[in-house]
């Protein structure tokens, strides 16, 4: 019997932040069989999506209330392609909380080899584009899941 919320796709919560295992799929590659650099973004996004919903941060919920996350700023650097059938660990960590927006540290492993080193600065927004505060109880868990910057 499987899950009815889901949770058992999320990941997992981490004393380091959060973990997400993806398979690479025929799709998410290029004609070498490496993924594609465009199919990183979407791994990296599940990653984000999913520490946010397991730590209880919902996207509906907060489209409900006419607020949004919005990538503002992204660095990656690719240090090692991934391959068709590889089984890549996506790791997500809360490195800056600022009032508005909060920097994710994110990596795409395989085993003990680092492939993909990213930054990402998220911006919550208002349906209409306006640049809006966290409200507390976001805010709280963000900083509760903060890591120290190594």
């Amino acid at each position: 019997m499987t899950s009815s919320s889901g949770a058992d796709l999320a990941g997992a919560l981490t004393a380091e932040g959060h973990t997400l295992r993806i398979r690479v799929y025929f799709e998410d590659t290029d004609f070498s069989g490496s993924v594609y650099h465009a199919s990183y973004l979407r791994f990296l996004e599940r990653g984000r999506s999913d520490f946010l919903r397991l730590l209880g941060v919902h996207h509906t919920a907060l489209a409900a209330d006419g607020l949004v996350f919005a990538v503002r700023r992204m660095t990656i650097e690719f240090d090692r392609p991934a391959r068709i059938d590889d089984v890549v660990e996506v790791r997500t960590s809360v490195e800056e909380l600022g009032g508005a927006s909060v920097t994710l540290r994110q990596g795409i492993a395989r085993g003990a080899d680092m492939l993909i080193r990213a930054t990402v600065t998220v911006a919550l927004l208002s349906l209409d584009g306006r640049v809006k505060r966290f409200p507390a109880a976001i805010r709280q868990v963000l900083a509760a899941n903060a890591q120290p910057v190594r």
